[in-house]
């Protein structure tokens, strides 16, 4: 099992200190790969090659926007071309069943499609000015922010590496990319993907490593221009206050507490249905999971009678045999959620169902946890105030709108939310409400490159998807030209 290597410069090459770290499945705890392990001075070499290829080079940078384009559109169609592994690698990675994985790499390969159509359209705007200093001509162009150092989490590695590396590499900027130290291999692929596909040397730089080696570099260092971190609020806050030292731009998406609001007039498989997607899908490892049920009470019984039912239905184990849930990422991980679910108990919550670690057969050489259901949940337990994580929902009931407005919103996490009902003029009068970034009406999850992604509260800063997606990783230049040069007589009094 040969070592995989950092890539900086244009080059693979091992951590400077000749570190490695070994990934394990989740599944199974099984060694699958041995890593390049960077830590600040491998930072430092992907900034210098960075700042070096934007700034001196400035090949991508300069690079006709159509060639550019053409290039990210070779990155898709290469993607396209090793989907299948790009599948397994999540898979086994990270322990997402096998078809939620292959999703994830469809929508990566289309994310990579929409900015490379996206930068070739016209940008920027013109203004009509007074003519105080003469006949002047005033227009704004979009340019490229510098040197982009992207920090990603473990839960989605190859969908946030597309949604960060995309838009960013699409503007022209040059980048150095960290991945989770848990699930980097699908990531190492698409970077050897960068160099089939023509990316020049520099321009993307691959370091693997630790958050407090790497990931602090990356945001503290001066040479970089910008950083972008998805993952917890805790985190989020460290990278703000370590960007601060040149004040670098920062867009950060992280944590999520999210209501999901259920009306007695919603359908109920429906709602039931939504609701799974919402916490179970990914294992509940989703910063956005419906984690809060907020029904009204005189719809609970039949509501969580119909979730439990369901919840008791789902198949667990191996990701590859498309299980609907398969473990968690770690040990360490499994023990924090596992942790979550006794203090929950601890504190006066009823478990409907599950609660409970998986070890029966081949299952407990890995990290499984049954879907678990909370009902008699209070907004002062910990459960109900914390990111949990996993595959742990909490029910609470209210009995007005106003009072189920008031649930969704006592949180300092503000990223998505949901609200099911018959009553569309509800709805809408209801979503508009709730303090979040990212809401669905009937409906929970659904994600869309040409919509924007962020939060509102403590679920962090930016947007990420989209025009506002590019628009992140980009400067607005104001041009102002006389068209009639001479003296304007200022001074002539």
């Amino acid at each position: 099992m040969g070592t995989k290597l950092n890539y900086i410069a244009g080059e693979w090459v091992p951590a400077l200190s000749g570190a490695t770290r070994e990934i394990t499945n989740p599944a199974n705890g099984e060694v699958i790969a041995v890593v390049a392990e960077g830590d600040v001075a491998d930072a430092r070499a992907a900034i210098a090659a960075a700042k070096k290829s934007f700034y001196d080079t400035g090949e991508w940078r300069r690079m006709d926007v159509q060639v550019r384009a053409d290039i990210m559109f070779k990155v898709a169609s290469l993607m396209e071309e090793a989907a299948d592994e790009l599948a397994r690698l999540d898979t086994i990675d990270n322990g997402k069943p096998l078809r939620e994985a292959e999703g994830d790499v469809d929508d990566a390969i289309h994310c990579f499609r929409y900015y490379a159509g996206y930068i070739t359209k016209p940008a920027g705007e013109t203004y009509d000015v007074n003519t105080n200093f003469g006949d002047m001509h005033s227009y704004t162009v979009h340019e490229p922010t510098g040197v982009c150092a992207q920090i990603t989490p473990w839960n989605y590695p190859l969908l946030m590496a597309a949604w960060k590396l995309a838009p960013a590499l699409a503007a022209g900027n040059s980048v150095v990319f960290k991945p989770s130290t848990l699930t980097p291999l699908s990531t190492i692929k698409l970077f050897e993907i960068f160099e089939a596909a023509g990316i020049p040397a520099g321009a993307a730089n691959l370091v693997m490593g630790g958050g407090p080696t790497v990931g602090a570099e990356l945001a503290a260092n001066p040479d970089v221009d910008m950083v972008t971190f998805t993952g917890s609020t805790e985190v989020g806050r460290s990278i703000m206050t370590a960007a601060a030292g040149n004040i670098k731009k920062i867009g950060l998406e992280l944590g999520g507490k999210s209501p999901n609001v259920i009306f007695a007039d919603a359908d109920l498989t429906g709602a039931v249905e939504w609701a799974m997607i919402g916490i179970f899908f990914n294992q509940g490892e989703v910063c956005s999971a419906g984690s809060r049920i907020i029904i009204e009470e005189s719809f609970k019984d039949e509501f969580v009678q119909a979730l439990v039912k369901k919840a008791a239905a789902m198949t667990i184990g191996d990701p590859l045999d498309n299980p609907d849930m398969g473990p968690l990422i770690s040990e360490s991980h499994m023990n924090r959620v596992l942790g979550y679910i006794q203090q929950g108990i601890d504190e006066g919550a009823t478990v409907a169902y599950g609660g409970k670690r998986l070890t029966d057969g081949d299952l407990a050489a890995g990290y499984y946890v049954q879907p678990t259901i909370f009902t008699d949940c209070t907004s002062d337990m910990t459960i109900v105030r914390e990111e949990i994580f996993g595959p742990v929902v909490t029910i609470q009931t209210f009995t007005t709108e106003q009072e189920a407005i008031a649930l969704a919103n006592d949180t300092i996490y503000g990223l998505a939310g949901a609200v099911f009902t018959a009553d569309i003029t509800r709805a809408l009068r209801v979503i508009k409400e709730i303090r979040a970034g990212i809401t669905w009406v009937n409906c929970y999850n659904p994600t869309y490159n040409e919509a924007p992604w962020g939060g509102y509260k403590q679920s962090g800063i930016g947007r990420e998807l989209g025009k506002y997606g590019l628009e992140e990783y980009q400067e607005v230049k104001q041009i102002n030209i006389n068209l009639s040069p001479g003296a304007v007589g200022w001074y002539e009094n």
